[in-house]
């Protein structure tokens, strides 16, 4: 099986590598390989390389920034998904494409694979663009806070943009105090799981949605205190603040995420709580 993948220098691209590469040929497309953004880069870089499916990871994921920063976001999230999707079409191929629980608002929760996506910041709207551009023709794969336990454990410096756990950990090793929200839902997920999961949907492709999501949601003020534990920091480092108070001068995002699947009976998700008790 040959993957073609697009971020496989980002945060789950480079553990789905590391994982998954005694099984999978991956053919790595990163950012100084290709811009997805450039119809032509994209068109002319497929067609060189041979692939059997398109796991399409690179986005535009600076929530805050995507409001100042429009049209970059759209053209990454919606044209460059497009340009890569007529890509693989032309040349008979299959595509998964990593989406995101940004898609939904936040009200009525749970969220799984048949709630149909509110968006109500620019950067799930280009995710949910991007998922529009596929419609019924590709494997929609939608994840919820994505982390792993790497760089605590051995003690490193986080390298790119870290993930919530390891930047939380990051700032209470500091000592910074943290406002955290008491009065929202997060469902964190680990990268195994969604690498594990991801195998398994490789090898198994419909062009259906699914959702690869922790099996537990918490409160991100529960996240902050259990990892503040998990780490020896003092927990009251972690001050409750509530969604209203956060959400100043933010962009807009869901307040209650809580996304769960219908359809995952094929790899079993851990809950944040399972992970730092197993690592521990």
């Amino acid at each position: 099986m040959n993957v073609a993948i697009t971020g496989p220098n980002g945060l789950i691209g480079s553990r789905v590598i590391k994982l998954l590469s005694d099984e999978i040929t991956f053919i790595p497309l990163s950012h100084e390989d290709l811009d997805i953004a450039h119809k032509e880069d994209v068109e002319n870089k497929l067609n060189d390389i041979e692939f059997d499916i398109l796991l399409h990871l690179a986005a535009y994921t600076n929530v805050d920034n995507a409001e100042l920063e429009q049209h970059k976001a759209r053209a990454i999230n919606v044209d460059g998904t497009r340009y890569l999707y007529d890509a693989v079409k032309q040349k008979g191929k299959k595509m998964i494409y990593i989406s995101t629980d940004y898609v939904f608002d936040g009200v009525n929760p749970p969220f799984d694979e048949e709630s149909v996506p509110n968006p109500i910041g620019y950067y799930g709207k280009t995710k949910y663009e991007g998922e529009q551009v596929l419609g019924n023709n590709a494997m929609i794969v939608r994840v919820s806070y994505p982390y792993h336990t790497d760089v605590i454990l051995s003690g490193a410096k986080s390298q790119g943009k870290p993930d919530i756990v390891t930047r939380l950990s990051q700032l209470l090793k500091e000592g910074k105090t943290l406002p955290m929200v008491t009065d929202a839902s997060i469902t964190p997920t680990h990268i195994d799981d969604i690498a594990e999961g991801l195998n398994y949907l490789i090898h198994n492709f419909k062009p259906e949605i699914y959702h690869l999501v922790g099996s537990k949601s918490y409160s991100p003020f529960d996240v902050g205190t259990m990892i503040a534990r998990y780490i020896g920091a003092p927990t009251d480092l972690i001050k409750p603040t509530t969604f209203e108070e956060y959400s100043k001068g933010k962009a807009p995002r869901p307040q209650y995420s809580e996304t769960i699947s219908k359809k995952n009976r094929f790899h079993k998700m851990q809950a944040l709580g399972e992970v730092i008790e197993y690592k521990m």
